[in-house]
């Protein structure tokens, strides 16, 4: 496989990206590794977080709009500078994760000045339901598949989403399906003294966004519905909007705040030791920290919303988000009162993982996918 050129645009800050930003760093420490040039453009925190300028990364301008989901706005000063780099170092690809900024809308334009073909990951969730936030998923859509329209690669996480696009427009040729995949070396079971540090006997956890999409105060409801033990707790890790209202009204010894936890080790730590993980979201892509999860050997509980319904099923409990709080508290007395449960679903999670979702596969793909497109200029659009 020949050694190529790529200019990655994306998310280093995790308070910026999310689970966009555990997806640029692992792909592109992926690519480097299988040889390629890889320089890494990327939006950090207006503090000034992450690497300095250099060849291999490339901090832009920016600045966060707290909205829907954090928008990133992007100056003219941070195009220029893109621009200029892609002009430069004469790079074979470019490869954008959408939502990446304001900025999204200019790249087709741009990279077909230059002559670079541009691949674009599609993040934005969604869910085909009715509702408040499929609404609002929905129009972000139809705002986005004009310009999705004009890349000549379109990666999405599985049929439904690829179904959406191509039903307001993008050409289906240019749609590749191609799931967020887990470093199932480093994401595995294994031993961890976690739950003793948090006091419990048997740990249930959350990790993501505490944003009033993702029905944390329907998941803590829930929880202490099903009147656990003492020792049976629930950790929400991760930070957001409706963190601190959660806090002050959910005083309580069997839950436990954590905040944003970066420290990859740590988290992985947690995972190994929780009996249970939970993603009771309205709306989904498909869910990174799921998948870590789940690679870990995490009995795993998500909503069938975006792509996570069909990643879990057979392999975990999916829940109907219109029926949450009542399919939430039948999970958490099933592996309250069944604990075997939890060790039977962490071992199917697990084979799920490495039979469909591996960071290896995932690069493989991408890699053949970049090929594809360099080979043969002529035949992007195809």
């Amino acid at each position: 496989m020949r050694r190529l050129r790529i200019a990655w645009l994306g998310h280093q800050s995790a308070s910026v990206g999310g689970g966009m930003a555990t997806y640029s760093n692992e792909v592109v420490a992926g690519l480097r590794r299988m040889g390629h040039q890889v320089t890494f453009f990327h939006h950090g925190d207006r503090t000034g977080e992450g690497p300095e300028e250099s060849l291999e990364s490339v901090p832009l301008a920016s600045m966060k709009v707290p909205l829907v989901k954090p928008l990133v706005l992007s100056p003219g000063r941070a195009k220029r500078k893109l621009t200029d780099r892609l002009r430069q170092r004469e790079f074979d690809i470019v490869h954008a994760s959408f939502w990446f900024s304001s900025m999204d809308f200019d790249l087709p334009k741009l990279t077909r000045e230059l002559g670079i073909p541009l691949v674009a990951t599609f993040h934005v969730a969604f869910d085909n339901r009715l509702s408040l936030w499929g609404g609002i998923t929905s129009g972000t859509y139809r705002l986005y598949a004009p310009t999705l329209a004009k890349c000549d690669r379109v990666i999405v996480f599985g049929p439904a989403q690829r179904d959406i696009l191509s039903g307001l427009g993008v050409p289906e040729p240019i749609i590749r399906i191609l799931p967020n995949g887990v470093d199932v070396e480093k994401y595995k079971p294994g031993p961890s003294d976690r739950r003793e540090r948090f006091g419990a006997e048997r740990l249930f956890l959350y990790m993501g966004r505490v944003d009033s999409e993702k029905n944390v105060d329907v998941l803590l409801e829930a929880f202490l519905d099903c009147a656990p033990p003492n020792r049976h707790k629930l950790l929400i890790m991760g930070t957001g909007t409706e963190k601190r209202r959660l806090e002050r009204f959910y005083r309580d010894p069997r839950v436990v705040f954590s905040g944003h936890i970066s420290e990859q080790e740590e988290r992985i730590a947690i995972l190994r030791a929780a009996n249970g993980f939970f993603l009771p979201s309205t709306v989904e892509g498909l869910s990174l920290s799921m998948l870590e999860a789940m690679a870990c050997g995490v009995a795993t509980v998500a909503t069938d919303v975006g792509t996570d319904g069909e990643a879990l099923r057979g392999a975990g409990i999916v829940l109907d988000p219109r029926n949450l709080a009542v399919e939430l508290g039948m999970a958490f007395r099933e592996l309250v009162e069944l604990p075997f449960l939890s060790v039977e679903l962490g071992a199917l999670a697990r084979q799920r993982v490495l039979e469909r979702y591996s960071l290896e596969h995932n690069l493989e793909s991408l890699s053949k996918l970049y090929e594809e497109l360099v080979q043969d200029p002529a035949m992007s659009r195809f």
